[in-house]
Parts: structure tokens; C-alpha cells; sequence
């Protein structure tokens, strides 16, 4: 018994002797944080999206307050008010913030969509897009099992009952994450004042594009020719519009009035398309 007990007091004095050195040591080593980093932590959104390039907010404060070659425009979801902020925090000039929001380059949802087959697997887009690139013989098109969803910190994105996802513009902070997990492509990130985009995003020749989807893009080129700015050009296939030059020049959306499949749609300021399908 005395054994035990001595055996237990050694254990005890040297586990209160070690504590004590990691107690001493932490003091002594410890690296105090400047103030600074927390008060531009305050100020950004918290949603931890990681569009900064950095591993979240506290990753980005810290790095903007200790790197000079960091600039304080970084945080997307807080646009230009929160750069401002940070900008005047730690004596950086802050560039010009171009507000973006998500926008679906799809319109036919997986429901209804003409498939290759049926997809019984994981509940995630990612996934399904392992297998022959997915269920939906249109392989441009979104998956619709809602990846995109998942990964919206900030409650920007929904499934509609057809299953294509629905971006709410006034939450939509333009992070981009959305767009990065998307197997597809299908979302593409443009400029909050957009006048209009391509509503597809499929690259197949005209027939083909049209025979899996109604209002999919054939690449006749006739918006192209209808725009008088030359903001329409016609790559692999699909329409592309140059929102700089839509939104500096163009105030006339002419190209929606040609399109024979609707693929080109105007961009609303007060929400983006809820038109049901």
C-alpha cells in the first residue's frame, strides 16, 4: 500500500512539475497578436467562405494586417464597404470592388431532363459526375442534386421543386463558391448590373444542343449580329457576352428580341430568374 501511494505522489509532483514548465514556457513564448487583427476580423462578414484565398476571416485579418503585399479588397462577400473599412484600418489603398452575383446557365432541370440513365448514388453532384459525366444526356447541363446548395454559407442558393437551383441576388455576396464546386460549370459569376447573359451552357452544335433541351443555345450567331457593340461572340458553340462592354455601351438589350430559342435572358436588378420551368 505505502508503495502505491508513493508511487502516485512521484506521479503527481512530476505531473505538477511539468504543468508548471508549460505554464512558464507559454508565458515566456507566447506571441501576442496585435490588436489590430481583430478589430478588421470585426468587421468582416464571418462567413468563413474562403473566397479570400485564405483559410477564413481570422486567416485573411491576420494576413492583411501583417503582409504588406496583401490588399484589403480581398473579401468579396463584403464588397466595397467592408474594403473601405479595412482599407482605412490598415493604411492600404483599397482598389475598386466589382460586385458579382451567380447566375444558373441552365434552364432544363434534371426532372424532366432527357437522360442517359437513372442515378441512384450519393446525394451530391460531384459524385454523380464520376459516373460517364453524369445522368442528363446534355452533359453542360446542372445535375440538380443541389452541391451548389451545400456549399452557400450565406442562404443564397435553393432547389426549386424541379430541381435547378435558384439564386436569391439580394443574398448573394458573389463569394464564388457555388461556382467552384460545381462539377459542371454551370454557374458562372457576373457583374451585379449584367444587362443580360446566356442562359446555357452546353457546347454542342446546334441539333444537338437543341435536341436534349428546348431553350438551349445553337450558336447561330444572330445576337452576335444583332449587337451593334460587338459584346456577342460565338465560342465552341455557345454565345458569350462581354458584360463590360454591355454594361458601358448598351442600353438597348436587342439581342433578346433575335434569339430563336430564348437562351439569352435579361438580368433583373431586384432578383434573378424565378420563372417557372
Amino acid at each position: 500500500m505505502q508503495i502505491i501511494i508513493t508511487i502516485v505522489a512521484v506521479m503527481g509532483l512530476v505531473g505538477l512539475f511539468f504543468g508548471l514548465v508549460l505554464a512558464f514556457a507559454n508565458k515566456k513564448l507566447a506571441i501576442e497578436l496585435d490588436p489590430l487583427i481583430h478589430k478588421v476580423e470585426d468587421i468582416l462578414p464571418k462567413g468563413q467562405c474562403g473566397s479570400c484565398g485564405f483559410a477564413g476571416c481570422s486567416a485573411y485579418a491576420e494576413a492583411v494586417v501583417m503582409n504588406e503585399d496583401v490588399p484589403p479588397n480581398l473579401c468579396v462577400p463584403g464588397k466595397k464597404a467592408v474594403a473601405d473599412k479595412v482599407a482605412e484600418l490598415t493604411g492600404k489603398a483599397a482598389a475598386e470592388v466589382e460586385s458579382k452575383f451567380a447566375f444558373v446557365k441552365c434552364t432544363n432541370p434534371i426532372s424532366i431532363a432527357e437522360k442517359k440513365y437513372e442515378y441512384s448514388g450519393l446525394d451530391d453532384c460531384v459524385a454523380a459526375n464520376i459516373l460517364l459525366s453524369g445522368p442528363k444526356a446534355c452533359e453542360y447541363g446542372c445535375i440538380g442534386l443541389g452541391s451548389c446548395v451545400k456549399k452557400c454559407v450565406f442562404g443564397a442558393l435553393s432547389l426549386n421543386d424541379q430541381g435547378l437551383p435558384v439564386v436569391d441576388k439580394e443574398l448573394c455576396t458573389g463569394c464564388g463558391q457555388c461556382a467552384a464546386i460545381c462539377p459542371k460549370k454551370v454557374i458562372e459569376m457576373i457583374p451585379i448590373d449584367a444587362h443580360v447573359t446566356v442562359a446555357c451552357n452546353s457546347h454542342d452544335k446546334g441539333a444537338i444542343a437543341r435536341k436534349y433541351c428546348p431553350t438551349a443555345c445553337i450558336g447561330c450567331g444572330l445576337c452576335k449580329k444583332q449587337c451593334p457593340y460587338e459584346a456577342i461572340q460565338i465560342k465552341n458553340n455557345l454565345a458569350v457576352v462581354d458584360s463590360n462592354i454591355c454594361i458601358g455601351k448598351c442600353n438597348q438589350r436587342v439581342c433578346l428580341e433575335k434569339c430563336p430559342t430564348k437562351a439569352i435572358e435579361e438580368c433583373l436588378i431586384s432578383s434573378l430568374r424565378m420563372r417557372a420551368v
